[in-house]
């Protein structure tokens, strides 16, 4: 191991500005990988109700279950490329193994620092990173979002459905397209209004840019709107259920269950829950306890209960039978869901 061997030099070289070894052989040691695990947050960070918290939930568990230490850090609105990677040098720097990045927009940083930090594991959230020491824990969010274009065409009155994504990107056009599939699929009447907060990763983190949406699609008369934008999805929920009648779909977590949310709960419809918790933990069970991490794509869909529908508050039970029968479907292969959207 290279920075090791770098670091005792190092050390030995300084002796006689007394400096001890010991205190060099603290300093950022990769060697030593006994601090625990580091996460990277997407802008929004713990607390934003989506994705990052569904994130956080799977790292809580693995440091109780396993009895181990953790360090977060946190992308900011503006944040570069570079700041990211910092972000992700810094953990592996100081010794955290594995270093775990919660979005696709770590992707060109995680790059570089797997590259660069060859002896700490990584795994990417929603990216597909191919290098040797790097797991890319993706989901099949068509698939759980054909479930949710399912119910709304099921429960519109109106025929007119909302979809508000974070970004127009690869990742969130497939929540969308799935989403335009089944709802196309259950009724064909229906229109479908597809907006987007912003084109960078700031869209995930400004609700009240997602509530100034949400209320021009109500205005507008749609009544159920998917929202696949983070904290930004926040505001439209919190719109919705000021509009009498209409529903809200939420994403990532059972939002009805999101204490945040409660007092919008009686509009929230249902979530694609995508569990982000459950690749987390597995990922960081793999590293701390199995002790043979997992590399390469490792997908988490229908099959595998990665993605699923929500029924709490039961405001499904009068259509669950024919979303289940959908969703069985897709499982055995007999629907196809487009992993894209298409004006």
């Amino acid at each position: 191991m290279r920075r090791v061997a770098t670091i005792a030099a190092a050390c030995f070289t300084t002796a006689a500005l007394a400096f001890t070894a010991t205190g060099c052989g603290s300093s950022s040691e990769e060697g030593g990988k006994d601090q625990g695990v580091g996460l990277a947050y997407d802008v929004g960070g713990r607390g934003d109700h989506s994705f990052n918290d569904s994130a956080a939930q799977g790292y809580d568990k693995a440091l109780k279950d396993f009895k181990i230490k953790g360090k977060e850090m946190t992308a900011k609105d503006g944040d570069t490329d570079a700041d990211r990677y910092q972000k992700l040098a810094d953990l592996a720097e100081a010794g955290f193994n594995p270093v775990v990045a919660v979005g696709y927009a770590y992707t060109p940083a995680l790059t570089k620092a797997a590259q660069r930090y060859k002896d700490t594991d990584f795994a990417i959230i929603d990216s597909v990173v191919d290098l040797p020491n790097v797991a890319s824990l993706v989901s099949a969010e068509q698939e759980g979002s054909y479930l949710a274009g399912v119910a709304a065409g099921l429960k519109t009155k109106t025929d007119k459905v909302g979809f508000i994504g974070g970004t127009n990107s690869a990742l969130i056009k497939k929540f969308a397209g799935g989403f335009q599939q089944g709802l196309k699929d259950t009724n064909a009447k229906a229109t479908l209004d597809v907006q987007w907060v912003d084109p960078t990763p700031k869209g995930f983190g400004l609700p009240d840019r997602g509530k100034d949406i949400a209320e021009g699609m109500l205005a507008g008369g749609v009544d159920v709107i998917y929202s696949a934008a983070g904290g930004s999805g926040v505001g439209a929920i919190e719109a919705t259920a000021k509009k009498k009648g209409a529903w809200s779909i939420g994403v990532d977590g059972d939002q009805y269950y999101d204490k945040g949310l409660a007092p919008y709960r009686h509009a929230i419809l249902t979530s694609m829950v995508k569990n982000v918790n459950g690749s987390v933990y597995d990922y960081v069970k793999s590293v701390v306890q199995a002790k043979k991490p997992e590399t390469g794509v490792q997908t988490y869909d229908l099959k595998k209960g990665g993605v699923a529908l929500s029924y709490s508050g039961g405001f499904l039970d009068d259509v669950k039978p024919k979303i289940e029968a959908a969703q069985q479907k897709i499982v055995a292969g007999e629907i196809k869901v487009t992993d894209t959207y298409k004006d």
